[in-house]
């Protein structure tokens, strides 16, 4: 009898495929493990725009984890889109109850369309009940920016803001600042033993980038999930997020999808 890791995607819905839980299946699935989902909203968008959302019921949300737990227990967790604060709150009391390991919060709060996703009152539970769970926070430099007060756009802002960020969760967890939206694809990387090392990477030009950072997340969670240390996680992830960028699919009139399936096809 075969068997496989589980990870499991509690995020919300991207209705055109290409973020949220649609990417997560995908990078899951085509990295080789088993994809679990826990859905926080369902969003009307696609590469143009987000045009509305509906959040599930915060108990839901929970039930929805609970039942994945109690049958096939997930290696990794990642933590994508969440918009209210309830909603906050019962996903960090299910993963705690569930003894969740090797959790990844990915901190969503802006499309890349520039839509806003998440409320300041959400961004703030985020911070208080998430974070302290999670091994990695993955914000970009946007994000990074809005959760520690100041620009972040040179590499001594980056370092300043893993810094800040660890500190808002109470130093327990690694932060990996990603580059990807500079001149090129540098990420910093930040233990929580205070430590830090460059990863770097050539930006792949390309209009197409529509759920980057949630394909990267959720890849560092296979990573975690198959036993690789945080530093070779990481470096996979992106490594698979190059390639699916550089693959070069074109799709929609915005900024279109990665291509998840290029190494499948490889």
């Amino acid at each position: 009898m075969a068997s496989m890791e589980a990870v499991l995607s509690i995020a919300g819905s991207d209705s055109s495929g290409g973020a949220g839980i649609q990417a997560d299946i995908k990078t899951i699935a085509a990295l080789g493990l088993f994809a679990e989902t826990a859905v926080t909203a369902l969003t009307a968008q696609n590469t143009t725009g987000v045009f509305g959302v509906l959040d599930v019921d915060p108990a839901f949300v929970a039930q929805q984890i609970d039942v994945v737990f109690e049958d096939i227990r997930p290696a990794a967790v990642k933590v994508g889109m969440v918009s209210s604060s309830a909603i906050v709150a019962a996903i960090a009391e299910a993963l705690a109850r569930n003894h969740a390991e090797n959790v990844v919060v990915d901190p969503v709060m802006v499309a890349t369309s520039g839509a806003r996703l998440i409320s300041d009152e959400a961004k703030d539970a985020l911070v208080a009940h998430l974070f302290p769970l999670a091994a990695v926070v993955t914000p970009n430099q946007p994000e990074a920016a809005a959760l520690c007060g100041f620009p972040v756009e040179r590499e001594g802002d980056v370092e300043r803001a893993a810094q800040a960020i660890a500190a808002l969760g109470g130093g327990k967890a690694a932060v990996l600042v990603k580059g990807g939206h500079g001149a090129r694809a540098d990420d910093l990387l930040r233990f929580p033993d205070g430590t830090t090392t460059w990863l770097r990477g050539e930006r792949i030009e390309t209009a197409n980038t529509h759920g980057t950072g949630c394909t990267l997340s959720s890849a560092i969670a296979c990573g975690l999930a198959r036993g690789l240390p945080l530093a070779e996680a990481v470096r996979a992830a992106k490594d698979y997020v190059s390639g699916a960028l550089a693959a070069g699919l074109d799709l929609g009139r915005g900024s279109g999808p990665l291509d998840h399936g290029y190494l499948v096809r490889r």
